[in-house]
């Protein structure tokens, strides 16, 4: 049987509403300046690869926060689209991961007949797109060290993936489901250096990279 999910929603909530200041930015300031798209996207894939994983093990509360944590990144990445003037970049990399996301589909419905080795594959898929989903950002934290600047950080995004990290690996443990607990692993990790770097270089002068 499942743990009680509020806290798992609670903890999802807050994060939402911390993510939401980059849509505020937005919003506001009518540009995209700062604010990177590629973890809008990935989330947004990765909480609809979720989303299938809980369909499929009938968890609600993995459909219940992948559901909302899938339609807010979808928010995000039209608002981002609309205000960014490299739309054709955007829509070629939204393409790109759509792209990636229905082979996976039609891999899952059509191919993989048993429900639990279905199950079982996409489990193992999906933990390995959010694996790489939180080391992705590790150019851009070696970015910083370089230029002694968090400019190319977002500190809501940080929490909001410490916090998401965190609710899930805790989730995971109780589930003793491997598949959750393993892969947000790293996203504690990434978000703990992040922190780190946000402490180190908060006072810093902004020193730009050589050509």
């Amino acid at each position: 049987m499942a743990p009680e999910p509020p806290p798992l929603l609670a903890a999802a909530c807050i994060g939402c509403t911390l993510a939401m200041s980059d849509l505020r930015q937005m919003l506001a300031t009518k540009s995209v300046e700062n604010i990177q798209f590629l973890p809008f996207l990935t989330t947004d894939i990765n909480n609809l690869s979720w989303l299938g994983y809980g369909c499929l093990k009938q968890d609600w509360t993995l459909i219940a926060v992948n559901t909302i944590g899938a339609a807010l990144q979808t928010l995000y990445i039209l608002v981002y689209l609309y205000y960014s003037p490299a739309k054709r970049a955007v829509l070629l990399q939204s393409l790109v991961l759509l792209a990636v996301l229905a082979t996976g589909y039609g891999y899952f419905t059509l191919v993989v007949g048993d429900a639990r080795t279905r199950l079982a594959r996409l489990g193992l898929f999906c933990s390995a797109f959010t694996i790489s989903m939180y080391l992705s950002p590790l150019a851009d934290l070696a970015r910083v060290v370089q230029s002694r600047s968090t400019r190319c950080l977002s500190f809501p995004l940080a929490v909001t993936t410490c916090l998401a990290s965190s609710s899930w690996t805790l989730y995971g443990l109780q589930l003793r489901d491997p598949y959750i607990t393993v892969p947000n692993v790293p996203g504690i990790v990434t978000s703990v250096v992040r922190f780190w770097l946000f402490w180190r270089y908060r006072d810093k002068p902004h020193r730009p990279l050589p050509a």
